[in-house]
């Protein structure tokens, strides 16, 4: 009787030995469950800061890219205009005042603006008229500017064109009626404009 109660006690705290040997190995598991989760977290984090890393670089090299190097005056008074890396010759100046990003256009009749440059520009009236470019015809006028400047070379009076679309409203283009002025020198990597004398 006395061995009957010894086993099924002996049976009992197996059982309950047992069991909390079941849930002591049920708790060895979240540890390492939440270890994993962390680890993933962490693996997640660090893949999204080595993207955004990547990012970083790329915008500032295609800031870099795409920035206009710029000109230059000799000791001559020439200008000299190093070739844009996207094979265009774009230099700063002014139109009446308003500074802009002009792409040399030796195939441009005109010095041509944006209408939101011409506006602040106080480039208003002149004549109506079709614009043939590259892209097809556009529309715009043809005003008198005041002053059109290319760091030290300046024209006054010219025929400017409005209406032109470039990627910015600062947008222009240098076209053949103030290249006149000036002997222009077109080599590979560079353009020069030289006073006449």
């Amino acid at each position: 009787m006395g061995s009957d109660s010894e086993d099924r006690g002996h049976a009992h705290r197996s059982g309950v030995k047992g069991a909390s040997e079941i849930v002591d190995v049920e708790d060895a598991h979240l540890p390492g469950e939440r270890r994993t989760r962390s680890l993933a977290r962490r693996g997640l984090w660090g893949i999204l800061a080595f993207w955004l890393a990547v990012m970083g670089v790329l915008y500032v090299a295609m800031d870099h890219f795409l920035k206009p190097r710029g000109a230059s005056v000799t000791a001559e008074g020439a200008l000299v205009i190093p070739r844009h890396r996207d094979g265009h010759f774009r230099v700063a100046g002014t139109v009446n005042g308003q500074p802009v990003m002009f792409m040399v256009d030796t195939g441009a009749s005109l010095v041509s603006v944006t209408d939101a440059l011409a506006s602040k520009a106080g480039l208003s009236g002149g004549e109506r008229t079709q614009f043939r470019t590259a892209n097809g015809t556009r529309e715009g006028r043809v005003v008198a500017a005041d002053s059109v400047t290319v760091r030290s070379l300046a024209v006054s009076g010219l025929r400017v064109g409005t209406g032109y679309t470039g990627d910015d409203e600062e947008d222009a283009l240098l076209g053949q009626n103030f290249l006149q002025h000036f002997d222009v020198e077109i080599g590979r990597d560079r353009m020069v404009l030289r006073p006449r004398g």
